[in-house]
């Protein structure tokens, strides 16, 4: 359900819900005894923001974080300031941060150039003298001279079940006439006021007993699990869409620069399906990611001779680029708003954090992509944008939803055959067949590999499985974005066996792979979680020929075993002719979807489990 990438990166480098445990008093690290958040709101959008709090280190280990903090804002949309700075000693004394201390980081562009990745502005201060069973005391204010949206607004806050907090408030004032939408969970909302032409809305939460975080507690959080306050002016998530587009479809204009760059790419090939892979490819090969915090440039893409002239952007140029390229060609498109992090839900009130990252969809051939994945092929998805809301922006659809990746028939084939010398040191080839996932990671490691250091990660993968000797790689081109790879490894080992007495040999990889069986385990032994779990299915072969030299006796071989349920089936068989030794073992992972329940990670866990009895059987040998 959760294949491990075994870490061949780190060798380049060198289900019943349980009731909340709450965390002791003596454990608890810091204690917040106020957070306050006031947004003044203007009917344009525009609005002045104020927080303020205070806290109070109550461990060692958390001092070193908590002595700063800062505020941040867009330079060319926003002014900041603190408002207050100053550590409050435990026996009541309190010891100002002197301005002259605050220190300023200002992103601009070279030698008074206009910024091309951001213009954020942060205002940092360190508390004096700060110390176990001090208190940290913060305000600071951020006037936005506009909204991300013209006459639009919208916030989600989030509070953590984790941490010690006495009393928190958010306050909104808006105009009376300003329609705001609004759904919170575990907070306490106050009436409404009106007055004067103002609205006045206010929401307290407190949380003095924080609740103790275990291994269980990791999953795909749902909308309100948590402390949360969503707020919005938008009327609907097509108005989101909508709203974005105004900007950002006009960007995506096939201009004549667009239109002979097109040309040029897509060459002879005059399919359509053809010609937009060749699309695709060249953007997602070709613009390197860069952020763009510019006032409002976190939801507006940048012209796209910007976006040429340095061959670089964020999700939103990727998208408006391809649809630009694949509009020269005729081939119909629309930019589409996802969410990239963990939430698989939009929120009841349609607030623009929700979505935060921009793909492409197809109509013709109904596929979304994503240019902005330099590793990902042409027909998938990054495995993170599975089974998500996503807001078509021109031809917007309720309740759309991207497809699962599970299924994108991600596997790997591994083939091994071992000579075994009466020394116990072996000679051999290992090949590997990747398909889907593992494949694009192959191909991503692959490229960035020197020639002159291949047989040197090839040692390090033998290392990584505890193997010791010499290995060369032999690797196939991995330049184009395929789901599909192979490569091979020839090796000897030093010590493959121990000789003079019987021992016991357990049967797996000789070097680290990237979907092997074994890493099908990996949450097999963890507690039950009390939410969904991220997941996706796959197979993995693994086949074995190991010959023993004749002074190695091969006493017992483990017994065949198959199993099938309704989450993965198995199957390893074991034969022995005069002393050489041929093994194959299948899993499949019927998972077919990217969110699974508790019930069934409980389930998939069991029969993992009962897999692992076969996984650790071992070849009985003497000399």
């Amino acid at each position: 359900m959760k294949p491990l990438f075994l870490a061949m990166t780190m060798f380049l480098l060198s289900c019943t819900v349980a009731t909340a445990e709450p965390l002791a008093e003596a454990d608890i690290p810091v204690r917040y005894g106020s957070w306050n958040i006031a947004i003044d709101l203007n009917a344009d959008g525009s609005y002045v923001e104020t927080r303020s709090w205070s806290g109070t280190v109550l461990k060692e280990a958390a001092l070193e974080s908590q002595k700063r903090a800062s505020v941040t804002f867009s330079t060319s949309v926003a002014k900041g300031e603190i408002l207050e700075a100053y550590t409050l000693k435990k026996d009541g004394k309190r010891i100002d941060a002197p301005k002259n201390s605050y220190q300023v980081s200002i992103d601009d562009g070279y030698n008074n150039a206009s910024p091309l990745f951001s213009d954020e502005t942060a205002i940092s201060v360190v508390f004096p003298d700060l110390a176990v069973g001090d208190s940290m005391v913060f305000s600071s204010r951020v006037t936005n001279s506009e909204g991300m949206f013209p006459d639009q607004f919208s916030m989600a806050h989030y509070f953590s079940r984790y941490t010690a907090l006495d009393d928190a408030s958010i306050v909104i004032t808006a105009p009376a006439a300003m329609n705001l939408r609004h759904q919170s969970f575990f907070l306490t909302q106050a009436p409404t006021v009106v007055k004067d032409g103002k609205q006045t809305l206010r929401w307290t939460f407190a949380n003095r007993t924080p609740e103790k975080w275990a291994p269980a507690d990791n999953g795909i959080a749902a909308i309100g699990d948590d402390p949360s306050l969503f707020v919005s002016t938008f009327t609907s998530y097509r108005q989101v869409a909508e709203a974005y587009g105004v900007r950002a479809t006009p960007k995506a204009a096939a201009t004549d620069r667009v239109k002979k760059l097109a040309a040029e790419i897509v060459a002879d090939k005059t399919a359509p399906e053809a010609q937009a892979r060749a699309l695709y490819d060249w953007v997602a090969r070709n613009i390197s990611y860069g952020g763009n915090c510019i006032g409002i440039g976190a939801v507006v893409p940048r012209d796209l001779d910007v976006v040429l002239d340095n061959r670089l952007g964020d999700c939103k140029d990727h998208a408006t680029l391809l649809q630009a390229l694949l509009a020269a060609r005729g081939i119909e498109s629309e930019q589409a708003l996802i969410n990239a992090g963990g939430s698989y839900q939009l929120p009841g009130v349609p607030v623009v954090s929700a979505v935060n990252h921009v793909i492409n969809y197809l109509p013709k051939q109904n596929l979304f992509v994503d240019a902005t994945s330099s590793s990902t092929p042409f027909g998938m998805l990054p495995m993170s944008l599975g089974e998500k809301p996503v807001l078509l922006v021109s031809h917007y659809r309720e309740g759309l939803k991207t497809p699962s990746t599970a299924q994108y028939g991600h596997g790997q084939t591994l083939r091994t055959r071992i000579t075994v010398n009466a020394d116990g040191s072996a000679g051999g080839e290992m090949e590997l067949a990747l398909k889907g996932l593992p494949a694009i990671g192959a191909r991503e490691i692959m490229r960035v590999i020197p020639r002159e250091q291949e047989d040197l990660v090839a040692r390090k993968l033998l290392e990584g499985q505890g193997s010791h000797g010499t290995a060369t790689l032999k690797k196939d081109d991995p330049t184009d974005l395929l789901d599909s790879y192979a490569f091979r490894l020839s090796f000897k080992l030093d010590d493959f066996i121990p000789v003079g007495s019987s021992t016991g040999v357990l049967i797996r990889p000789v070097a680290s792979t990237l979907f092997p069986i074994e890493a099908f385990l990996k949450n097999a032994y963890e507690p039950t979680p009390k939410k969904p779990q991220f997941c996706s299915g796959g197979s993995s072969i693994e086949e074995y020929v190991l010959d023993f030299h004749p002074s190695v006796k091969v006493i017992a071989i483990p017994k065949d075993f198959e199993l099938s349920t309704a989450y993965l089936d198995y199957k390893a068989t074991y034969r022995k002719t005069d002393n050489t030794l041929t093994i194959k073992r299948e899993l499949k992972d019927k998972t077919a979807t990217n969110v699974c329940s508790p019930e069934y990670s409980a389930g998939y866990a069991k029969t993992m489990l009962a897999i692992a009895k076969d996984l650790k059987a071992q070849i009985i040998l003497s000399d």
